[in-house]
């Protein structure tokens, strides 16, 4: 199987590369200006370094979920209906760590690169932190001891982080009665707004209903601010990744809300 991964990784690849570069074209003949060179260059460094953390990191991951699973008081089969519970269970659970991500200091550290972005496009998606993987997993436990298998969890994880990718663009409208159910290109654009009415709003991965329940749902109004409360922070990658972890430890954290 493995001899088939690399040119399989390639096609995604290139497959996202395709869609960056029309919404560079789009961008571009219609003078919207979401695409910063410098910007766009340190979302691709950090994209770079988080692939290298998946890689280092996926071992530990399902270590952890499969020690939670061994220790479950039942293991559910391993079939459709169970992985469809298991992504579904995923994406509330995600919810929660996405909503803690924003209200708790030591979490926002990791979070606070992704939403450093001051443009809103594709290359932004996987602005993420290297080291949010040594932490992911803790979130997903309850998952594990209900029984859910180790692998099924963390494929669901991927899939939910490889849909929001598509949610980064001003490409998109709004979507009608789907606004509702699924988490859309607005729904995020309003996640991703420092404007005061957007500020901590629309945590789901890909589902907004959870949103809806908890009533943190915030449908756009107005035009997104995106980047943090503070502003700028850097082009740098590594600034960016661990400058949270700095402002924690001397206790100049500031949340974005």
């Amino acid at each position: 199987m493995r001899q088939y991964a690399g040119p399989y990784k390639l096609w995604i690849l290139a497959f996202l590369l395709v869609l960056v570069l029309a919404e560079i074209a789009w961008s571009w003949k219609n003078d919207k200006k979401v695409y910063d060179i410098k910007e766009t260059f340190s979302n691709l460094s950090v994209f770079a370094g988080f692939q290298l953390s998946k890689i280092l990191f996926t071992g530990y991951q399902l270590a952890v979920l499969g020690f939670f699973t061994r220790i479950a008081p039942f293991s559910l089969p391993r079939n459709s209906w169970v992985f469809l519970l298991t992504f579904i269970t995923a994406d509330f659970l995600y919810y929660w760590f996405h909503r803690i991500s924003h209200s708790w200091k030591p979490l926002w550290a990791f979070h606070q690169v992704h939403h450093s972005a001051m443009h809103m496009n594709l290359t932004s998606a996987y602005r993420l932190n290297w080291l949010s993987a040594v932490i992911s997993p803790i979130f997903f436990i309850p998952a594990a001891l209900s029984g859910m298998p180790a692998d099924f969890i963390v494929i669901s994880y991927v899939l939910n982080l490889a849909y929001q990718f598509f949610l980064h663009t001003e490409v998109v409208g709004k979507m009608g009665i789907m606004e509702k159910i699924i988490d859309t290109p607005s729904s995020h654009r309003v996640h991703h707004g420092s404007n005061p009415i957007y500020i901590d709003k629309n945590f789901g991965g890909v589902l907004i209903i959870w949103d809806r329940l908890f009533k943190t749902y915030q449908p756009e109004t107005e035009k997104p601010n995106y980047g943090l409360t503070t502003g700028f922070m850097s082009y740098n990658p590594f600034v960016l990744v661990f400058k949270g972890f700095v402002e924690l430890f001397s206790g100049k954290m500031k949340l974005k809300s």
